[in-house]
């Protein structure tokens, strides 16, 4: 009797041994970075446009805190323009990495940069802002223009949280600038406020070519084919709609990165089949 419980006590701790090396390396590639490319079609780009789109970096590194393994991953894609999205850094923690990356970078590639959530809810905002303006334009309801192979760019951002009182005022500069004759692109942080980004609320009949869009971390837990957005997303919560991949809206383009973060904080919610990404899109006619 006491052999046949020492039996099953061994099945049952294998079972567990078992479980928990699943558990251990679904969670382990959930913080190994994946680069994912997107193609976007439009004619007023006859030349090409590739863009490397990081968001919600959340001041976490990759390859070493000199940022190499980001680094190299663009150096290999050779973009035309590097856009930093919302939620560069935390809320509670430093801005070291987060700058190394954004100066590093801007130093080889014309870069693009506007905040997120996460920036807003810090206390020492304007200092980091102040800062992060120094590498590159910092785009809170406003634009910066670039010509890349003799076409012209223009690129937009707001910080689109309704809580701090910006999404509207900020968003309206920007259907305000938007040029016909250029490719228009909107950073805008939170991709469940899409109907906003698209003009609802506001009078315009004009649209943006492309929007960039983060903040939900691709839905946190994903199961392929049953889960594909995930579980829950900030500002979503559960079986969320808008985490991750392409969007056709008419003559939109809305592209929602799962974003780069792997801060501490999260080890007791890990990332489930749900890699963190590095953004490639190239825009063709």
């Amino acid at each position: 009797m006491g052999k046949k419980l020492s039996q099953n006590a061994k099945k049952r701790l294998r079972i567990l041994l078992i479980l928990l090396i699943v558990f251990v390396l679904l969670t382990a590639w959930g913080y190994v970075m994946q680069t994912v490319s997107y193609k976007v079609k439009s004619d007023k780009l006859d030349k090409g446009l590739r863009i490397v789109f990081i968001s919600d970096l959340h001041n976490c590194f990759y390859g070493g805190t000199d940022q190499s393994g980001i680094i190299d991953e663009v150096n290999k894609a050779s973009p035309d323009i590097v856009i930093f999205g919302g939620d560069v850094i935390d809320a509670w923690s430093g801005t070291k990495y987060a700058l190394s990356l954004m100066k590093k970078l801007s130093s080889k590639y014309p870069c693009f940069y506007s905040p997120g959530n996460h920036e807003e809810m810090r206390d020492d905002k304007d200092t980091f802002y102040a800062e992060a303006s120094k590498i590159c334009p910092l785009l809170a309801g406003d634009h910066s223009d670039i010509t890349v192979n003799g076409q012209n760019i223009r690129v937009f951002g707001a910080i689109d949280s309704v809580a701090w009182g910006k999404h509207t005022t900020q968003l309206q500069e920007c259907f305000g600038a938007l040029d016909d004759d250029r490719y228009n692109i909107l950073i805008a942080h939170q991709p469940e406020q899409i109907d906003s980004y698209l003009g609802e609320g506001f009078n315009t009949d004009k649209d943006f070519d492309l929007i960039l869009s983060g903040h939900a971390h691709g839905g946190q837990w994903r199961i392929p084919k049953i889960l594909d957005q995930g579980l829950y997303a900030p500002d979503q919560g559960i079986f969320p709609k808008y985490t991750t991949g392409m969007y056709h809206y008419d003559d939109t383009v809305h592209i929602i990165s799962r974003g780069l973060a792997k801060p501490l904080r999260m080890i007791f919610i890990p990332r489930i089949f749900n890699r963190p990404e590095l953004s490639i899109i190239d825009i063709n006619r």
